[in-house]
């Protein structure tokens, strides 16, 4: 039905709108309720993990899995203290090459971005494919060459080669990343701020920066999440002195004995830093994912 069909059968122009309202309600309704079960379908596996974590090691074995088990803290106990490995070194690891692999991204990936985005330079559309493609290599493809240099050169087992490895890992996705957000910054701020008399280093700091924040915040928050989650580089590349968190959580899961409540207990321990970062960064991480999304 037509507006002026509406309008001449009711008699008053708010018709068609009074007709359109329903509809809309209840595909805003149909929309939501996905919306809630998709969330559902993907946080009950980690739900599920915190449960297995809160029970001890017999009843979170058993099949079909014990729900109502009596809930205890041995599983932390266990991965803390209990196992007679510490697990702050190995998470103090990740700390330290994930954050400097961050801040060294930051710094490299930033003047790339500016110089692919607002001053772009002659074929940056081959630049970017370039970056692109050094994605679309398997990391396993690579690890047996890095294994030998980095044992060639004596730096296995060295913390510091993680953070170079990392930061070269994830400087492709940061410079794509931070390109299309510089992208969205208006130009005629720079211009302003050229007239005003400012020099490039300024206009980079006050300028384009505070502007690009959200982006920037996004950008290393997925950085961050690469870092502290890679297993493959840190299982081959380090032993006990430079060995991250994923890499002492894999020591839990053995052939015999019953390790599932202790396992799923660390594996919450270990995520819990991820987890806060998301969350105290939620603000900026939306904004920055959706910059420039909406003129």
């Amino acid at each position: 039905m037509t507006t002026a069909t509406a309008t001449l059968v009711s008699g008053r122009p708010g018709a068609a709108l009074s007709i359109r309202r329903p509809r809309r309600s209840v595909k805003t309704a149909l929309r939501g309720t996905a919306a809630w079960i998709i969330a559902l379908i993907m946080i009950t596996p980690i739900l599920w993990m915190m449960l297995t974590s809160l029970h001890k090691e017999e009843d979170a074995a058993t099949n079909p899995p014990s729900l109502f088990a009596p809930l205890t803290l041995d599983g932390y106990a266990e991965f803390f203290s209990g196992s007679g490995m510490n697990p702050w070194p190995p998470l103090m690891n990740s700390l330290t090459a994930s954050v400097l692999s961050v801040i060294l991204v930051l710094l490299f990936a930033f003047p790339a971005a500016f110089a692919l985005s607002i001053r772009p330079v002659q074929k940056w559309s081959q630049v970017m494919f370039f970056f692109l493609t050094t994605k679309m290599l398997p990391l396993v493809a690579a690890l047996l060459p890095l294994y030998l240099f980095a044992k060639e050169i004596g730096a296995l087992d060295n913390i510091f080669l993680l953070v170079i490895f990392y930061t070269a890992m994830n400087l492709p996705i940061a410079v794509w990343m931070m390109r299309s957000f510089l992208a969205e910054v208006p130009v005629e701020l720079m211009e302003a701020a050229q007239i005003d008399g400012a020099g490039l280093p300024m206009i980079l700091r006050a300028v384009i920066f505070p502007v690009a924040t959200p982006g920037i915040a996004a950008t290393a928050l997925i950085c961050f999440i690469f870092s502290w989650n890679d297993l493959l580089f840190a299982r081959v590349l380090t032993g006990t002195g430079a060995q991250t968190a994923p890499v002492f959580l894999t020591g839990f899961v053995s052939s015999q004995g019953l390790f599932l409540a202790t396992v799923s207990a660390g594996a919450l321990a270990v995520s819990l830093p991820v987890m806060l970062v998301g969350m105290a960064a939620q603000d900026r991480l939306v904004q920055g994912l959706t910059f420039g999304a909406v003129k």
